[in-house]
């Protein structure tokens, strides 16, 4: 990652190239785990330029969070629009993998479990993994409707199973980072027609 205190370089470009940077220190180490100094040693910029964009470590980290969640969501509801009304799991898969992967880190800052458990940052995150979770839900429910299953139950249940499959997926392909996003929608193809899926 190139160093974002370049002269020349616009507010808004800078402030760009830090929330890269900080979405990728953030992804490594978690929000716990990641102090302003590191993001701005990262970055090749001071400590004070950061805080005078975004005010504190949590200003850097919404901002990273609505950096990944506005890609995520887009990417989701793009996939879905694409395959109509039932959703369609391996299209889902292949537009998640293909928006992040030129920023591997995205679903590791949304679904980071060592944020804080309240306040704005905690109120962004909910909101995008709550408009995640509604399209993972819709798309559980298009399915089971369009086979003809009516349980409210079964509708939870893969809803549920599909939320921690998804998660399972994005967590492994951060332990295999040499696999593409193509390498990945060929795998998940692989598996989901394994289980007779897809």
């Amino acid at each position: 990652m190139g160093k974002a205190g370049t002269k020349g370089v616009s507010r808004a470009d800078r402030e760009g190239q830090i929330v890269d940077v900080a979405v990728e220190e953030f992804g490594e180490h978690g929000y716990a785990g990641v102090s302003v100094a590191a993001v701005a040693r990262r970055a090749g910029i001071s400590k004070p330029l950061i805080y005078t964009y975004f005010e504190s470590k949590d200003g850097l980290y919404l901002a990273c969070v609505h950096r990944v969640g506005g890609l995520l969501v887009d990417s989701v509801a793009a996939a879905r629009s694409r395959s109509g009304t039932t959703g369609h799991a391996l299209d889902t898969l292949s537009a998640i993998f293909t928006s992040v992967e030129g920023c591997r880190y995205a679903w590791s800052v949304l679904y980071d479990p060592a944020l804080p458990p309240a306040g704005e940052l905690r109120h962004a995150v909910n909101h995008y993994r709550g408009r995640l979770a509604a399209m993972g839900a819709a798309g559980a429910t298009g399915l089971l409707t369009h086979a003809g299953h009516d349980d409210p139950l079964d509708h939870q249940l893969l809803n549920q199973v599909w939320q921690y499959a998804v998660t399972a997926v994005m967590r492994w392909w951060s332990d295999h980072p040499e696999q593409s996003a193509a390498e990945m929608t060929a795998r998940c193809s692989r598996l989901l027609t394994a289980l007779g899926t897809d």
